[in-house]
């Protein structure tokens, strides 16, 4: 049954939405897993740092930069994402935190060792399969801990890890690199000079946390929601079945496994992908970007053609409903400057306006931390607070992000004021990070308890196709082209904000009749309830 058109209709189950005391051990639990979140960015975003130096130490540009912060990272991450987002719905999410937490944090302290731009690509790409365990397990698991009234202040604070370790990363980079070449002007242990060290540094206590993550307790899946689900009896099945889907060359075998018409436009989407990706080579002359770009958008396509044989009810509520895609796409735009503006605000300040690492980690990351702490805590309590008076609430906490960062951005990239480029990065930082929460728990509440970690994984490509894999690049390729113009580049990526804005407008209307039909829905599209 339709909602009539301006009805007040509620957005999540009533199971959950109480006003029921949520036990201490959610709390702590959702700490721990900030901590993780926090340990993730600090081990994504000191790139940021240590930009200048690999560029100086390893012969590249700002393109390649972009390239390997953005790109290399955000296809790996993206296309592991989906598999593992399936193994979290159907396994152990606390073992599959602890077991990628292990890996990606091996694989930072191995980046420490790279001689040159092949082998540190390979390491970024290990950091990027390992950390797409985490938000999909942790997304499902905090929606299990919490009920739905206060599931975006939940999700905001766990984002906070972003902000906290994004910021920290600067100042304990900063530090170490300049401590470690003051030190070692020639190098230090094993030849290792500041960079490097600061790679293994933060690489290591990863695989002392993971112990710790083993510890927490599996909550009963959708039982808070009162749609408890039974623990799949072969939880690796369909981890390897969407691996088949999604990870090149074996999403060949997974369409030839449908019959010969899914073939057949498996082939012609893998065709479509290698043109496109061809003719941007040849426009830009940049080959790396574009072959992994278009590997990563073919895979997503032959995952979404295989998700809608395989799992329909799962297909029609994220990647079939309209109401989905213009929330994630939407919040991608925002990712899609956030990104660009994080990453080259360090070296940027650097370059144009002279600032050496320790005062960038102390007046840039430091304040960074606390800019996107509290956008995000404050974007996650105001969505909550307006969707109580209102079903499209959230989604305006979204338009929020996108719009008011850019007069902020536009002050810190056209200032020759140090302190008021501070200032701007201060406010667009805490600005664009509100939208965070409201856009996780929307997609959130879009869809079934057994399919939130498929929708992480599908919010994330979004975030990380869009934003991570094009907004660095982007902003780093019109830098290269300008005469090393970081300014130009990174306003360069103002140009998404227009989309952005249709995509959320559209949510506006969409969003509220879809989150109050998700069981009908799902019902619809053969799903037993």
């Amino acid at each position: 049954m339709t909602e009539a058109k301006g009805a007040a209709v509620p957005q999540e189950p009533a199971v959950g939405s109480g006003t029921d005391k949520v036990p201490a051990y959610s709390w702590y639990a959702l700490s721990v897993l900030v901590l993780i979140y926090v340990l993730n960015f600090i081990d994504r975003q000191i790139l940021s740092i240590l930009a200048n130096d690999i560029k100086a130490d390893l012969g590249v540009e700002d393109d390649y930069l972009g390239f390997l912060y953005g790109t290399a990272f955000a296809v790996f991450y993206a296309l592991f994402g989906i598999p593992l987002g399936k193994l979290a719905d159907s396994w152990k999410r606390v073992r599959l935190m602890a077991l990628g937490l292990a890996l990606w944090s091996t694989m930072t302290a191995l980046s420490g060792f790279a001689k040159n731009a092949t082998v540190l690509t390979a390491a970024r790409i290990g950091v990027g399969v390992g950390e797409a365990t985490a938000s999909p397990s942790a997304y499902s698991l905090i929606s299990d801990w919490f009920p739905a009234r206060l599931r975006a202040t939940a999700l905001a604070i766990y984002s906070s890890g972003l902000y906290i370790g994004g910021g920290i990363s600067l100042l304990i980079g900063g530090l170490i690199v300049e401590n470690w070449n003051a030190a070692y002007p020639g190098g230090g242990p094993l030849g290792l000079v500041g960079w490097q060290a600061a790679f293994l540094a933060v690489g290591i206590p990863g695989l002392l946390l993971a112990l710790w993550v083993l510890t927490l307790r599996e909550p009963v899946r959708g039982a808070i929601d009162g749609l408890p689900t039974p623990e799949d009896p072969a939880p690796f099945r369909g981890f390897l079945q969407e691996l088949f889907q999604v990870i090149p060359p074996f999403t060949v075998f997974g369409a030839a496994a449908r019959g010969k018409k899914a073939l057949m436009g498996n082939l012609l989407g893998a065709a479509f992908f290698a043109a496109l990706a061809w003719v941007l080579w040849l426009l830009t002359g940049v080959v790396e970007q574009w072959v992994f770009l278009g590997v990563g958008y073919y895979a997503v396509f032959s995952w979404t053609m295989g998700l809608r044989a395989r799992d329909l009810p799962t297909f029609k509520l994220t990647w079939g409903s309209p109401a989905f895609l213009c929330v994630i796409l939407g919040y991608g735009t925002v990712a899609f400057t956030a990104y660009a503006a994080s990453y080259w605000g360090a070296p940027y300040a650097e370059r144009a306006l002279g600032v050496n690492k320790t005062d960038l980690g102390w007046f840039l990351g430091a304040p960074a931390a606390v800019a996107g702490f509290l956008g995000v805590i404050l974007g996650g309590r105001m969505a909550d607070f307006l969707l109580e008076r209102r079903p499209d609430g959230r989604v305006w906490v979204i338009l929020f992000g996108l719009i008011m960062p850019v007069p902020a951005m536009w002050l810190a990239y056209t200032t020759d004021d140090v302190v008021l480029f501070y200032i701007g990065a201060f406010l667009s930082q805490m600005l664009s990070a509100a939208a965070l929460g409201a856009a996780a728990a929307s997609s959130q509440a879009l869809v079934l308890p057994r399919m939130r970690g498929m929708a992480t994984a599908t919010f994330f490509l979004s975030t990380t196709l869009i934003g991570l894999g094009l907004g660095p690049f982007m902003a780093g390729y019109v830098s290269a082209t300008n005469g090393d113009d970081l300014s130009l580049g990174v306003l360069s990526t103002l140009v998404a904000a227009p989309f952005g804005l249709v995509l959320l407008i559209a949510a506006l209307k969409l969003v509220p009749e879809a989150a109050a039909s998700v069981v009908e829905r799902a019902r619809a599209a053969g799903e037993t309830i």
